[in-house]
């Protein structure tokens, strides 16, 4: 229970404070940007989704890059189950990209979910108020960042959500 607790002391002080980042980036995407790398801890991916057990979780950026270095940043010199974390800014979203978390900003959001749909790839995205979404979106709630996931979809494609995350999102869809 005490991980738990932990856990939501944790997750909320980021939403709180915007974590680590730094930078005149707005409030808004320095708290996306921390959960981005946060999210990692509470995933679990099948095993093929790392060629080795301590290849790099990549967390990799398509679309508008809304972060700038803020994300490169947060993440420097953290890892998660052994496995150092990268970000990488991708161009175009295929079959069989190598990323373990991929946030898709911008307009081609359903296309980019769609190239990676049945992948163990944890797809993040802003809220699309229609249209296609990733396993966890973020959303605006009185002012703060927070964010809706998709089990279902995560199931989908081998990925599990502890339920720990499962219980601070604002609607989880099974």
């Amino acid at each position: 229970m005490a991980h738990i607790g932990l856990s939501v002391a944790l997750l909320a002080s980021l939403a709180a404070t915007g974590g680590p980042v730094r930078g005149p980036q707005p409030i808004e995407y320095a708290v996306k940007a921390s959960y981005l790398y946060k999210f990692a801890p509470f995933v679990q991916w099948p095993s093929a989704a790392f060629d080795t057990p301590t290849a790099p979780l990549s967390i990799c950026i398509a679309g508008s890059d809304p972060f700038g270095p803020a994300l490169s940043e947060a993440v420097r010199g953290q890892r998660v189950n052994g496995h150092p974390i990268v970000v990488r800014r991708v161009e175009a979203v295929r079959p069989g990209l190598t990323c373990q978390i991929l946030y898709v900003g911008g307009e081609d959001t359903g296309a980019a979910l769609q190239a990676v749909a049945h992948e163990p790839v944890l797809t993040v995205t802003d809220h699309m108020r229609s249209g296609a979404g990733g396993m966890i979106q973020f959303v605006m709630v009185a002012g703060h960042v927070r964010f809706s996931i998709d089990q279902a979809a995560a199931q989908g494609s081998g990925i599990a959500i502890s339920s720990k995350l499962l219980g601070l999102a604002v609607s989880v869809t099974r």
